[in-house]
This record gives C-alpha cells, structure tokens and sequence, in this order.
C-alpha cells in the first residue's frame, strides 16, 4: 500500500493483515510517552482531537482519560474495527472513520489539535499540509509523534531486526538511531516550529509479547505471506530462548515534535 518508493523499496504492505497482532501487542507505550503530551497541553479536556493513522486506537484510548473528544482516522478497515472493538470494551466514545488522512474532508477549524503517531512519514505531504491547516482552529497544533527500538544499543533488539530482515530483505524500518521527526519542507507554509524533544524509554517485553511486537511489524505481519510469518515465528521463538530471559526490556527513543498553525 505504500506511494513512497523509501518506504520498503515499494513494496506492498497492508497492515490490515496485521490487525488482530498489532491490537494485542503493540499498545506498548510507557506511562511517560503520555505524560509527555500531556504535558504539553495537547489532547486534555476542552479539546477536539483528530488522530491521523490511528490504528488500533492506540492513542486517544490511552488519553481518553484526560478528557479530550477525539475522532480518529486510518485508510485500514480491519484497524478501525479493532479500535472501535477495543474503545467499546473499554467503556469510551470516541469516534473512528475509515479514510486516510488526505482524504479527510472536516469542516474548517474543527479542531485543536491534529496527532499523528508512528505514521507521519506515510503520508503525501503535499496534500496533508495544507488540509490538516484548514481542519486546524487559528491556535491549533499539530503533534508528531514517533518511538522505535534501538538495535545498536539494545542486543535483543539487534537480533530480533536482523532476523526480520533476513525474512524479508527491503524492509527499511530497521537501524533506527536517535533523531528528531523530519518534517517536510511543505508545513514551513502553514505551521511553525513549537518544540521538539527526543529522549529514551525503557519498554518491558516478556518473550511471549516481543515476539508478538516483532510479527506485527511492517516487515513481517503486514508483508509476507502466511506460510512466511509462520517460519519467522518458530525461528524467532528460538531465538529468545536462546537469547533472552523470560521478561526483560528493550531500550528505545522517543520523539514528539509540536507545529503551531500559522495565522
């Protein structure tokens, strides 16, 4: 599914594919992920929230107690239901809406803040920027947010990407090192830099729910075939048990980056 040639060389991928794996382990985001936004004003109560490539609803369920409406949108129908699954069994209203992002057509000044977590670098920017500046309120912000494993620091986690990519070669989500989030020249016309912070997190995994995590990659669930996954999993089960205890943490970074609307 991907339009950027970057992204796994072109390769086809469907996180759909991936729904069921990705809801059960990949809601794995630190206490202080969250503290992080919140504390810079965003998604509280007396806001209106829209979640582009929201997955599994990942984040507005994990903010939803602090009070903001969200509405949140992925071009994935098999995710939205997931997330409409999980948000009703967890007792929350939030609103979902199965289109991608550069096909949102809300009214202008509907909201106040804009996030997009894990995903920002999917998009057609040339579209998006200027429709998520329409979208915005005059004193909205748009938050990017991103957290990835660090194979050169953390041993589990080299192991893990190496065998992903003997699986499956173009895959490029792997190598991370700290940066900030890149952001496209286009936003420099509707938004302006607010801040920008990068720091590290300690996650912790049990075999069980890193080999989940791994499998519910890009480079794994949403791309190879059944019969693929499968090999993958009954070599990367052996693996951690050669390799890791049975509960551990994998060292990763995290980067949130805030834009403010231009007026």
């Amino acid at each position: 599914m991907p339009e950027n040639a970057e992204i796994d060389g072109g390769r086809f991928f469907d996180w759909g594919r991936a729904s069921q794996e990705y809801a059960k382990y990949r809601d794995i985001y630190p206490e202080e992920f969250y503290q992080r936004i919140v504390g810079a004003g965003l998604c509280v109560k007396g806001q209106r929230v829209l979640d582009l490539g929201t997955g599994t609803g990942v984040l507005p369920r994990n903010l939803y107690r602090y009070g903001a409406e969200f509405v949140g949108t992925d071009i994935s129908p098999q995710q939205i239901g997931q997330a409409r699954a999980l948000s009703a069994a967890g007792g929350m209203d939030i609103a979902y809406e199965c289109v991608a992002a550069e096909e949102c057509r809300y009214p202008d000044g509907s909201f106040d803040v804009a996030t997009a977590c894990q995903c920002f670098f999917y998009f057609n920017h040339q579209v998006l920027a200027p429709r998520l500046s329409r979208m915005l309120k005059p004193d909205g912000r748009l938050a990017l947010l991103y957290m990835a494993w660090l194979p050169g620091e953390d041993t589990i986690a080299a192991a893990s990407e190496k065998l992903v990519l003997r699986y499956n070669p173009s895959w490029s989500g792997g190598g991370e090192t700290r940066h900030e989030i890149f952001v496209p020249q286009v936003y420099e016309q509707y938004f302006e830099a607010e801040s920008s912070q990068v720091f590290d997190l300690q996650v912790p995994f049990t075999r069980e729910s890193w080999n989940g995590r791994i499998k519910a990659c890009r480079g794994i669930g949403a791309s190879l075939s059944g019969e693929e996954i499968a090999g993958f999993e009954r070599e990367h089960r052996a693996l951690l048990a050669a390799c890791a205890p049975e509960e551990f943490q994998i060292l990763h970074y995290a980067a949130i980056t805030v834009l403010k609307r231009r007026v």
